[in-house]
Formats: structure tokens, sequence, C-alpha cells
């Protein structure tokens, strides 16, 4: 054998060896270790699209929010019934997309919410009108008639239970009226206005019963405020008696949907696309204003889309017919109209795309560090 050959099997015999050595713990382990392979997550994006629909020709700013997105509601100074740009929401929240949410009191009196609103799993705002997209805590979006009840049991020292409603929640009610109003601290340190008799609620337990001189409202709990007629529904409440609160949700027709795992929503419409159908009917869902019934303006929209993942879209001017047929285009198999015209606003990609003409009361923020 020559000593070319003799190099070659030694060289051949220490490869093998030295292979021998370094799989002995993998195969003294029975294990096999298999490639470790990274799954790329999807990213938010923007497009500016060109859409044909309604006999027009339409250029729609849209924003892709891949599904499981962290998504919350962002109000403005982090309370309901504030307002405050949209870059400053987008900065408190460190959101990475926004877009503006249900419609608001935008010219006259206390800037309140009209539509639903429920933040980290909790209702800080009732809306009786319209529809409402709803996130659960899987990133599941949801689109339905939203309606919520509120009621509950109060029961005093001695054993006695009474039964009890409030109709809306976080919102100034209108002079001279006769209604029962919830206020929770995402109201703020106080309801916000003075009168009628308010009833302090601290863990479950009533603390206090005055009246309403802009109360504070505890962390620990909320204030029932009772107006007009409604005052005399305050006398069921002793202080030490234990309050429950239920919250009932069903939609328009009044059949109860499942909407109790949702964490996140924000009402506001009319419907536009329901299972990839135009599906629109404002007059049936509540809306009157000729803005919403026939009038050509700035909207925003919201989708949810067939894989599961969510559009954010503007458009500079449409009817709401002309609105849900671009959404159609755009392939969502739910959509739904959000508050529009001066408050139609936008932000992704670390910059506005559609600029608000007002400032906004409460928004939809996704990805980032909002929660």
């Amino acid at each position: 054998m020559s000593s070319i050959q003799t190099r070659r099997l030694s060289k051949r015999w220490w490869t093998g060896a030295m292979a021998l050595v370094l799989a002995l713990p993998v195969l003294l382990s029975g294990a096999v270790s298999a490639p470790q392979t990274v799954e790329a997550k999807a990213a938010i994006s923007t497009k500016v699209q060109k859409v044909k629909a309604a006999g027009r020709s339409f250029t729609v700013q849209t924003v892709s929010i891949p599904k499981g997105t962290p998504v919350t509601v962002g109000l403005a100074k982090k309370q309901v019934g504030q307002t405050a740009t949209l870059p400053s929401i987008v900065k408190a929240y460190g959101a990475q997309a926004a877009i503006n949410g249900a419609f608001f009191e935008a010219y006259n009196g206390a800037p309140d919410p009209y539509g639903m609103l429920i933040a980290n799993g909790k209702v800080i705002h009732i809306g009786r009108y319209g529809t409402s997209i709803g996130f659960k805590e899987d990133g599941t979006a949801i689109m339905d008639s939203l309606r919520v009840n509120l009621t509950g049991m109060v029961t005093t020292p001695e054993g006695k239970s009474r039964s009890w409603y409030a109709t809306f929640i976080n919102r100034t009610p209108s002079a001279n009226a006769s209604i029962t109003m919830l206020y929770t601290p995402e109201r703020g340190s106080k309801v916000g206005f003075k009168g009628g008799t308010a009833v302090v609620i601290e863990k479950g337990i009533v603390t206090k019963k005055v009246p309403n001189t802009n109360i504070a409202i505890p962390k620990n709990g909320s204030v029932l405020v009772f107006t007009g007629s409604h005052k005399s529904n305050a006398d069921r409440f002793v202080v030490g008696s234990t309050v429950e609160m239920n919250y009932k949700y069903t939609n328009a027709a009044g059949k109860e949907i499942p909407w109790d795992e949702v964490v996140t929503a924000v009402g506001a419409g009319p419907r536009l696309v329901k299972d990839g159908k135009i599906s629109i009917n404002p007059a049936s869902e509540g809306f009157k204003d000729p803005k919403i019934l026939n009038a050509s303006g700035a909207r925003s929209g919201i989708a949810i889309m067939g894989d599961g993942s969510v559009l954010l879209a503007t458009v500079s001017g449409a009817t709401m017919k002309e609105w849900a047929a671009v959404m159609q285009k755009l392939g969502a198999k739910q959509a739904m109209n959000l508050d529009g015209g001066a408050s139609s606003g936008m932000y992704a990609g670390g910059k506005m795309l559609t600029s608000p003409g007002r400032l906004l009361s409460n928004t939809l923020v996704f990805g980032g560090s909002v929660k």
C-alpha cells in the first residue's frame, strides 16, 4: 500500500471516529435534534389602493393588521369624555397603528361618545344604535349590532334585596333628564357634573349616598347618579348595602349573543358588508343624520378579512353606499363604518396617513405596547 493511500485511510478513520464521538451524547440519549425554524410574524403594513366601485374610482388608504395583534380602545387623555390629538393618543398608548372610533359629541356640550366602548374586558360606555366590532383575548374579531343592558341587585345589611338598572355608563346626562347613570374610573377622577343623588360603591359595598357635587369616583369602585324622577331609586341604596351588577349582551333584535369574551370593542356604524355581501341599512340601525343616510364625505371604516386579519381604511369622499361597495371590493368579509368627516384619521408606519380635522374622543389602537 502506498504512503498516499495510507494517509487517505488514516484521514477517513480520524474523520469517522470524530463524528462518532460528537454523535455519542445524542445516540445515548436517544434524541435527534431537529432543525430549528422560526416563524416570521406578520407585520402591520400600509398601502394606498385604487378601487373601482359603484361606477367610480376611489383612492383608499389602508392598513393591514394581522390577526392576534394587541388592540385596545385608545381614549383621549385615557378618559371617557375628553378630546386630544390623534398623535397624542397614539403616543400615550405606545401604538403602531390607530384609527378614529365611535361617534362623539363634537359641537355642543361634553365630548362624550355615542357608541359602545369596551376596554380591558370592561364596558366603559353604552351605545344603543349602530354596529360594533369586538376583539377577543386570542385576537378573534367579531361584528354585530351589540346592545348591552346593565342591571343589578342591591341588598341592605338587613337582607332586603331590590333590583336596579342604569341606562348609560360614563356619560353626562342632559339637563332636566330623569335617568340613572354609572360612572367608573375610566371616566376620570370625578363624574364631571353636578346634580342628582350620588351613590358611591367601593368593592361592591355602598359607602356613601350624598347630593352629587361632581363627586369623586373611587379607584376601586364606581358611582351611580340618579337624576330627576329617578332620585327616589337611590333610597334603595343604604350605606353598607352590597351591590351586584350584571351585563346582558344582545343584538338589535334582542337575541343574546356571546360577547362576554370580548375584551375590546368600539361601536359606530352602519354595517357595510356582512358575510362578503354588501349589507347596508342605516335607518334600521337608528341613524337619522343626512351625512350618514345620503351625503358624501370623508369616511373611516374597519373590516374583518377572510383570514381573520383586520383592515383599516379611509377615503376622502364617498356616500355610505359607495363606501360599502369599496369595502367589499377590498375583500372584506365583514365591514362597518366608523366616525367620519373631520374625525376621519388614521396612523401607521410611524406617520399620519389620514389627518383628522378635529381633536378626537376615542380610537382603536393596535400593536406596540397597547393593552
